[in-house]
């Protein structure tokens, strides 16, 4: 009998076709409609479901919130759709070959991740569009466009069908949940990297230099093929959203999604971050879209997809953002080793790296990361900026014993030729462990016990000491006192720093300060400022309409400022592990 339910499933799935008719009728007021049709049934029930979540953000964002109005029909009869569970949808099929299914999603949130439509354009992020039918995820689909009023461009990694820009189809739906589609009348330009075609799709406007663009993302992508050994892609969409403020990026297989600010181009600094984020997401299509955690494909659409590994997708990539700038000559030797500085502040200045090992929060990602509250600067630390820092410890550790043959690079190549060409899979924790100590030539179970799943302060001498570089800290010397508070303009404490003198003396999050010792305070950086390491003040504060008068004794200003910086008199295989790892 299971048997011949396994293959009278299976052989349904097969039959079936799916297509989408997604059109915006109200695009004004942030609406698609979608139209989705399966032929070729031949089972008695059907159940269509939308994922909870998006691959490469690590939260459960409950896309189904967002659909209104679905129903089901055959041949211009009523089917009842009945909702099963939070994001699931049954439908009776006995004895149809055929049903199609209508829905309307609002979108009106314009993330990386997050779909958005209005009068301007419409970005879809296709697991919250999408319906798939439960047990079909290998099957092909079709998307057809019907575009709002003058909206003449699609940009998007899925292939188009006879020529058609505005129809598109996906193999599969994993494939189809990798490739988010920007429609509209983007700014459109495109370029050519050793046979892989490249499309970037600008939205927003902005002061960007085209010619200049096509020839810096050009040596990033250069550079960053040279890592692995090839560009497995024939083409790669990048698709850009310039607003007065955005920031950050979401990788897929064939594609990327960027939120920049679009004034940011004119500025070498502005210029210089846009250029990192191109290079980190980027960077991704090999290191985590193909070379991935175990746990991370096949996708499980309605559950989080636990891994211990985020350090190594994420935090690497990090890590590779700024040493293929260097790599490209789009940054310094002083310049790199500057950013790599910042993140080792970023570290050593959070409470919290003190309390959760690098491998919980990968983990915790789900619960944690993308959840922050007042207190997660105290209780976790970021597997981006950790996983950046140890990325460059094991860089150098593997340059040093090696003297010289290999580096990270030799073991990212390695590990993608191995489990995503060879094995085709993903690797487990132990797998790539055991990568790191092939090229490194040593056993690495005190530095996983102490850097990856433990709490052991990170002795960044040791390391750079390989390259004739060490820490250096611009603080060492001061003697600043501090409330052990973070604050906003109205003075409102936001956070409240674990160990620090408000945490020991009772100051809370959302308490607006007003006066220190009797006196309004206007400047309470400057007031701080005025004091000493020791002092005893009274604070009052506003606490939810009441006013309280608390004591607190300040404290001294434990933050680190780093430089890296040259030991004297490096030695010969100092200065050799020095010019591997910058590329002199």
């Amino acid at each position: 009998m299971l048997f011949f339910m396994n293959t009278t499933t299976g052989s349904a799935a097969g039959l079936a076709k799916i297509s989408y008719t997604v059109s915006f009728p109200e695009a004004q007021a942030h609406y698609a409609d979608v139209e989705m049709n399966i032929t070729g049934l031949a089972q008695p029930s059907l159940e269509v479901k939308m994922p909870v979540w998006a691959p490469g953000s690590y939260l459960v964002r409950e896309f189904a919130k967002n659909i209104e109005s679905l129903s089901a029909n055959t041949k211009g009869r009523d089917i009842t759709a009945l909702k099963i569970n939070k994001n699931t949808w049954k439908i009776n099929t006995a004895g149809l070959t055929s049903v199609t299914i209508k829905y309307k999603v609002y979108a009106f949130e314009l993330s990386v991740r997050t779909s958005f439509i209005d009068v301007s354009h419409a970005f879809l992020s296709s697991t919250g569009i999408f319906l798939f039918p439960k047990g079909m995820l290998a099957q092909p689909s079709t998307i057809t466009i019907k575009p709002y009023k003058d909206w003449n461009k699609v940009s998007t990694s899925l292939e188009m069908v006879n020529g058609d820009v505005f129809t598109r189809t996906a193999p599969n739906y994993d494939i189809l949940y990798d490739s988010p589609l920007e429609i509209g009348t983007q700014d459109v330009f495109d370029f050519d990297v050793d046979g892989t075609h490249y499309e970037v799709a600008m939205y927003g406007g902005g002061n960007y230099d085209k010619e200049r663009l096509k020839v810096d993302m050009a040596k990033i992508i250069r550079e960053e093929a040279a890592v692995y050994g090839e560009n497995p892609n024939k083409h790669y969409t990048f698709i850009v959203h310039n607003k007065q403020r955005n920031g950050g990026g979401l990788e897929h297989l064939s594609s990327t999604v960027l939120g920049a600010s679009r004034d940011q181009y004119g500025t070498e600094r502005g210029y210089h971050g846009f250029l990192g984020l191109v290079a980190h997401e980027h960077f991704h299509l090999w290191n985590v879209k193909r070379l991935r955690p175990i746990a991370l494909g096949p996708f499980d659409y309605d559950n989080e997809n636990y891994t211990t590994n985020l350090w190594i997708a994420e935090g690497f990539t990090a890590y590779y953002q700024n040493m293929i700038l260097r790599y490209a000559g789009l940054s310094t030797p002083e310049g790199y080793l500057g950013d790599m500085a910042s993140d080792i502040n970023t570290v050593e200045n959070q409470p919290g790296t003190k309390v959760q090992p690098l491998s919980e929060s990968s983990f915790d990602a789900w619960i944690k990361s993308y959840r922050p509250n007042e207190n997660s600067y105290n209780t976790g630390i970021s597997y981006y900026d950790k996983g950046a820092v140890i990325g460059m410890l094991l860089d150098l550790e593997i340059i040093n014993n090696s003297n010289g043959k290999y580096s990270l690079n030799d073991v990212m190549k390695y590990m993608y030729n191995t489990y995503y060409k060879t094995k085709k899979r993903g690797y487990t924790d132990a797998e790539f462990k055991a990568g790191f100590e092939k090229f490194a030539g040593k056993n690495l179970d005190d530095f996983y016990a102490k850097y990856i799943n433990g709490l052991a302060a990170i002795k960044y001498d040791k390391y750079l000491g390989y390259a004739g570089y060490k820490l250096t800290d611009g603080l060492a010397a001061s003697n600043d006192p501090t409330l052990g508070v973070f604050f906003n303009q109205r003075n409102i404490i936001t956070t409240v720093l674990r160990g620090g003198a408000g945490w020991v003396d009772g100051l809370n999050v959302n308490d607006q300060i007003t006066n220190i010792d009797d006196t309004p305070v206007t400047d309470l950086n400057a007031v701080i400022k005025g004091k000493k390491v020791g002092d005893k003040i009274v604070v009052t504060v506003s606490r939810d309409g009441q006013s309280f008068k608390i004591p607190v004794t300040l404290k001294r200003n434990d933050n680190v400022n780093y430089k890296i910086t040259e030991m004297p008199n490096a030695t010969p295989q100092q200065l050799a592990v020095r010019k591997k790892w910058l590329r002199l």
